[in-house]
């Protein structure tokens, strides 16, 4: 039955037709009468009210991350709008659903250059899936209806709904619809692909699994274990890709491409057949896809057309939903075995483990990432929610935590978002109130996010913000070393910032680790305080990511040492 609202209640109804318990965001002029429709709703939804908008979008992208719903964010026109960006393509290059809703001048008022006028809808058009700007009331409801659809539908992503003041005031019927869902619908042309695959799988002497973020996105984790021991092979998995597959699973040889393993790069190498999952040859990945393929066939299984032969060219793809694609794999694949071949493999596992070692060898003590996040995964099981910011501590933790669980790593893989992790964190814990969330962050990246400790202290929400302080950019300083003559320019941070006095300021409890001893205890008080915590841990500025493949150089050929000599 149809009722008169505005479009401010409209928005709201919409968001619950659709399942929105929580939005993160931070109001203004033009969004006004949103919020005021979000104060008569609040007994139904949740606002967080975040520090700066760019963290309300990384907030809702932690939480779609982390939960598999669409994140949603709201922001006032100009300045708000366009500081949704970073987070926006943050969410967009990783495939996370997100629909940001945005205020704007009202329609008599577009393209004046009136006060907080900016025109996101051209601004947003290269990294969203698709954006919209609502010009009649009565469109309203059904385009955030089709923005939640298109957010979810095929590869995931972001999109916008620009709405004017006048809009969100204007009163229209309004009748409640069923949530649109998306349904894959089976073809002749993926099912011909399905058996072509099959075929190129049995006759695999030596099979390679490599997993993205896809096989979390569309669900189908449980399905891929399936799958890889059905197949019987190792797998590597991409950044993106960490809580595709256990991470304790003797199988898993590690991520691969610029900062993977020597085990994952040397199986790449000898095997006969990649099958890849869900996941795009990013440059990371590759390296030099000149040198990418070594005779191997490529099995390429992905929902996006775009992402086949678009950097790696594959001997074979199905294009298409995974959870059909796998569901259809491992009811028709008879077991295989390669046992000779796993072997072969655990010995170069074995062989090429990860290891860290103090920058200077007589320092017992010393502070080592590797020590800080194994005791971390020791304490909480390799079951918490890990969050980062983007950077040496990212990759260290994609090195030295074991993922064991979906969706339970969230960061910014394909942008690469220094200040992304904090946000994220916020809406994990709001997500998933009963995981235990730790946000680990350097503090390069802590700089241009900690006012969001003032958020954990509004809300009690109760994270673990880790900062590897080492007074460097150090993925950029690593790079300087190796490749600009030691000519660290401006990667010297050294602020002088109290780190301990700068968390109690924002009303959060604040501890420190600056000796191996510490690593400990200090883990487990901040785990259990039951409130939100900040642990200033001090490492030495020289410890470096490995292995690394320098740029241009094959995937094959990591650096496994890199000599301090000063």
């Amino acid at each position: 039955m149809a009722k008169k609202l505005n479009g401010s209640d409209i928005i709201i109804e919409c968001l619950l037709e659709q399942g929105v318990d929580t939005v993160f965001g931070y109001p203004g002029g033009a969004v006004l009468n949103i919020y005021d429709a979000l104060y008569k709703y609040q007994d139904k939804i949740n606002h967080i009210l975040t520090s700066h908008e760019q963290n309300a979008c990384h907030a809702a992208d932690g939480y779609a991350r982390t939960t598999g719903k669409t994140g949603v964010v709201i922001a006032t026109s100009g300045p708000g709008a366009t500081n949704l960006v970073t987070g926006i393509a943050t969410a967009n290059m990783d495939s996370i659903p997100l629909v940001a809703i945005t205020g704007n001048v009202g329609t008599s008022l577009l393209g004046l250059d009136s006060f907080q006028e900016a025109d996101i809808v051209s601004i947003t058009k290269s990294i969203t899936k698709k954006n919209y700007q609502v010009t009649r009331v009565e469109d309203l409801a059904d385009t955030i209806r089709e923005a939640f659809y298109i957010a979810n539908e095929g590869r995931k992503g972001a999109v916008l709904i620009d709405v004017p003041k006048d809009i969100s005031a204007n009163v229209c019927d309004f009748t409640n619809k069923p949530i649109r869902q998306y349904e894959y619908i089976e073809n002749d042309v993926v099912n011909a692909q399905i058996d072509k695959a099959l075929e190129m799988i049995k006759a695999s002497k030596k099979p390679y699994i490599y997993a993205g973020g896809g096989v979390v996105s569309s669900n189908a984790v449980e399905l891929m274990k399936e799958f890889v021991y059905k197949v019987d092979a190792p797998v590597s998995l991409s950044l993106m890709g960490q809580c595709a597959f256990n991470n304790t699973d003797k199988r898993y040889l590690g991520m691969l491409g610029m900062h993977g393993t020597k085990a994952s790069s040397l199986a790449l190498k000898d095997c006969d057949l990649m099958i890849v999952l869900g996941s795009r040859f990013s440059d990371r990945v590759s390296c030099n896809t000149n040198t990418f393929k070594m005779g191997q066939n490529i099995l390429h299984i992905d929902i996006d057309t775009k992402e086949i032969d678009k950097n790696i060219s594959a001997d074979s793809y199905i294009l298409g939903d995974l959870t059909y694609i796998l569901s259809r794999l491992n009811s028709k694949l008879p077991q295989q075995n390669h046992s000779d071949w796993l072997n072969k493999v655990y010995t170069w596992k074995d062989e090429y483990s990860l290891t860290m070692h103090p920058v200077k060898a007589d320092d017992v003590d010393a502070v080592l990432p590797k020590d800080v996040l194994e005791t971390l995964d020791k304490l909480t099981d390799s079951n918490a929610i890990l969050t980062t910011e983007v950077g040496q501590h990212q990759m260290w933790v994609a090195e030295y935590y074991n993922f064991t669980t979906p969706r339970t790593f969230a960061t910014s893989g394909g942008f690469g978002t220094m200040g992304y992790g904090l946000g994220a964190s916020i809406g994990a814990k709001v997500g998933n109130p009963n995981k235990t969330v730790v946000n680990i962050a350097g503090d390069g990246s802590f700089y241009m996010n900690l006012t969001e400790l003032s958020t954990l202290a509004k809300y009690n929400i109760p994270i673990v913000e880790l900062v590897f302080n080492n007074s460097v950019l150090g993925m950029v300083r690593q790079w300087q070393r190796l490749f600009y003559g030691k000519r660290f320019s401006q990667t010297v941070i050294e602020k002088g910032t109290d780190f301990i006095k700068l968390g109690e300021a924002f009303g959060v409890k604040s501890l420190q680790i600056t000796k191996k001893s510490d690593i400990e205890p200090v883990l487990k008080e901040a785990l259990t305080c039951g409130k939100p915590c900040l642990i200033d841990c001090h490492i030495d500025k020289d410890i470096n990511v490995l292995p690394m493949v320098p740029a241009g150089a094959s995937v094959y050929e990591p650096i496994m040492d890199i000599v301090i000599d000063d």
